[in-house]
């Protein structure tokens, strides 16, 4: 396989920020990156080039860290309140993600944060309180605080029986159906057959 070298004009994931000299296969070079401008060949005309996108990647890296700054400072005196699904028993059906996160921050603040920036060890499982890391850029690191509530409201715990009360007695089988249906039968007039009448 051949390879190219090419300066980026655009941050691209996994390969590298603009003004970056890159190697990379002709095919991607010749079918992906140039038509989208994403990249522009490495040519001594380019190379002049390079200057001026140093400069607008330094500017904007420069605004991307003052705004993720701004941002810290802003959510870590937030408190998240998040309200899940529960049983009975109080346990959480399913859990918390950083894709829930990031939407209710979306839902409640107006945040718009990408999920790979909140950064979670494990899914939370459980109700409570909890302190999530947030890295938002290379240099900038908050917590934000989450509080995971129970939509439905958990049942109060039920009151001692009294231990006086009178105990309760039932009849069952037969003897209880057949004193049912012997006032109703007593109920009932007779009914007089045709054929009495002749």
């Amino acid at each position: 396989m051949s390879k190219v070298e090419v300066i980026l004009t655009q941050p691209i994931i996994g390969l590298g920020a603009e003004s970056d000299q890159v190697k990379v296969a002709s095919g991607y070079a010749r079918n992906f990156l140039l038509p989208h401008g994403l990249a522009i060949p490495l040519t001594q005309g380019n190379k002049r080039r390079l200057e001026a996108l140093r400069k607008r990647r330094a500017e904007r890296e420069a605004h991307e860290f003052n705004a993720m700054t701004e941002l810290a400072k802003s959510l870590a005196k937030m408190t998240l309140i998040i309200a899940v699904k529960t049983g009975d028993d109080g346990k959480m059906f399913g859990s918390v993600t950083n894709g829930t996160i990031a939407d209710e921050l979306k839902k409640q603040f107006d945040v718009v944060l990408e999920k790979r920036k909140i950064h979670i060890e494990k899914p939370i499982k459980g109700l409570g309180e909890h302190e999530i890391d947030m890295r938002l850029h290379a240099e900038v690191h908050t917590k934000l605080k989450v509080i995971v509530n129970s939509s439905n409201p958990l049942p109060a715990p039920e009151a001692a029986v009294p231990a006086a009360a009178a105990p309760v007695t039932e009849k069952r089988g037969k003897s209880r159906q057949t004193e049912a249906a012997a006032p109703a039968a007593e109920a009932k007039p007779e009914r007089k057959s045709r054929t009495a009448k002749a």
